[in-house]
Parts: C-alpha cells; sequence; structure tokens
C-alpha cells in the first residue's frame, strides 16, 4: 500500500496575511517550506469573500508547485464568479491543478462543515466535473462519513471523495477528556471508505485533523490516499516551527 499523501493547506498564513494587508507572512513561502519539508502537496480553499487565500495567490502557488507537488484547488463549484474571485472552474482553467475538490460551503460559513447531498446535487454538480476533467483535474467530492449513494459519485465522474472529518475529530476530543460516545464516527469513517473503494473510487480526507488524531484515523480508514491539514497543523508550528511539524506529520503517517 502506498503511504498516504500530506498536502498542506496554507489558507491560514494568508487569513494571518489579510488581517494586516501587505506581504507578510507569505503563504508562497510558507508553501516553500512546507514541500521542502517533505510534503507531497500544497491545498487551497479560494472564497468568493477573499478573506485569506486569494486568485492571484493560486496563480503563484502553481507556479510554485510544479514539478515539486500537487495542488490542490478546494470550492464551492456553485458560487458565481465576481470581482477577484472568476469562479471555481475558470480558476482551475486557468490553473490546471491536480486536483480540484468540490465543496459545498456557502459564503457565510467560517470553515466547511458538510459534505454534499449527492441525490440532490448530483445533476449540477456532472457538468461541471465533466469540465474539470476536461482541463485535466482529478476532482474529488467533499462527503460526510455514512453519507448514503456513493455510487453517484462515480457515476457523475468523481475519482475520489474527500471524508469531512471534523465529527471525528470532535468525537475523539470528547474521548480524550473522557466524554462522548467513542468510535462511533471513526467507524463510519471506515465504512465509508471501504463502500468508496468498493465503487472504485479514491479516499481523501481532511478537516480537524492534527498529530494528535491523524495517528488513531489512519490506523482504522483503510488506503487513505491524501490527508489535507491546515488550522492545526499552523497552530502546532506557532510552538514548534514550520519545517519541524511538517516532518512531524510524515512521522506519524510513516507509522501508520
Amino acid at each position: 500500500m502506498a503511504t498516504t499523501a500530506l498536502s498542506v493547506n496554507v489558507n491560514k498564513v494568508a487569513v494571518l496575511r489579510n488581517s494586516r494587508g501587505g506581504h507578510e507572512p507569505d503563504p508562497l513561502r510558507a508553501a516553500e517550506v512546507c514541500l521542502a519539508a517533505g510534503a507531497a502537496g500544497i491545498t487551497v480553499h479560494p472564497r468568493p469573500d477573499r478573506r485569506h487565500i486569494r486568485a492571484e495567490d493560486v496563480i503563484a502557488l502553481r507556479a510554485l508547485c510544479r514539478g515539486r507537488g500537487e495542488l490542490n484547488i478546494e470550492g464551492n463549484p456553485f458560487a458565481p464568479p465576481r470581482d477577484g474571485y472568476p469562479g471555481l472552474i475558470a480558476l482551475a482553467r486557468q490553473t490546471r491543478p491536480e486536483q480540484c475538490t468540490l465543496v459545498p460551503d456557502g459564503d457565510g460559513q467560517i470553515t466547511s462543515d458538510h459534505g454534499f447531498d449527492l441525490a440532490r446535487d448530483a445533476a449540477r454538480l456532472e457538468p461541471l466535473v465533466r469540465a474539470l476533467k476536461a482541463i485535466g483535474c482529478r476532482v474529488s467530492l467533499f462527503i460526510d462519513a455514512g453519507a448514503p449513494d456513493l455510487d453517484i459519485a462515480r457515476r457523475i465522474g468523481a475519482d475520489r471523495i474527500e471524508i469531512y472529518t471534523g465529527p471525528f475529530a470532535e468525537e475523539y476530543g470528547e474521548r480524550e477528556t473522557g466524554s462522548g460516545e467513542p468510535g462511533r464516527q471513526l467507524a463510519l469513517c471506515a465504512q465509508t471508505a471501504r463502500q468508496a473503494q468498493a465503487l472504485g473510487l479514491g479516499v481523501n480526507a481532511g478537516h480537524d485533523l492534527s498529530q494528535a488524531n491523524l495517528g488513531a484515523f489512519l490506523g482504522a480508514v483503510p488506503d487513505v490516499l491524501e490527508v489535507s491539514i491546515g488550522h492545526a497543523l499552523f497552530g502546532e508550528a506557532i510552538y514548534d516551527g514550520l519545517s519541524s511539524t511538517v516532518r512531524r506529520y510524515l512521522d506519524i503517517i510513516r507509522a501508520a
């Protein structure tokens, strides 16, 4: 089995930059450090309100990653373009990322907090998946653990699903404090991964994964191809340094 790839989400660096204006801290420099430390790729999630990663950052990151690691662009494919944001599909056409992860988040969300309802969204998703595949993007759909109708993801042309791991991370934290029901969300993640793989879909995972819970997740969920981690990784890097934090994640992945 191939080692799970680590894709580092650098959105948080852009949040800090934008809070002050100017160019520092620089998401490109952070991405450079992550790739040099062994990360397999960089993830970004540009939003129409430009509150963190912006379209111009994505273009610069495309150049940085080329030949060194995969670029994964996440976003809501249904969000219309507006000033400074060309729309997810147009941005993918411009930058040709190795992977595009479609996420059903609205403008008002602080962060992604649910996956697609495939039965409801399939008709709108299918032509967008086709458009992304036509430019050479691998397409992943953000999915809740335990979601039904995974066969629809395959039917509309998706290559992978990304399991939304927020509920698992919350449950894991509750287990560590002695409250909550241990293991239910982890079992749902494992079940969803097996169902997807039986359909021929690859499995990614992301959201609130951290050094504390990543090993348990990878130990229980089979054959995860990629984890994208940002918020926790950069929080930990404040104390321990970015390069060493990336290397610690890679150690956890290898051990799992």
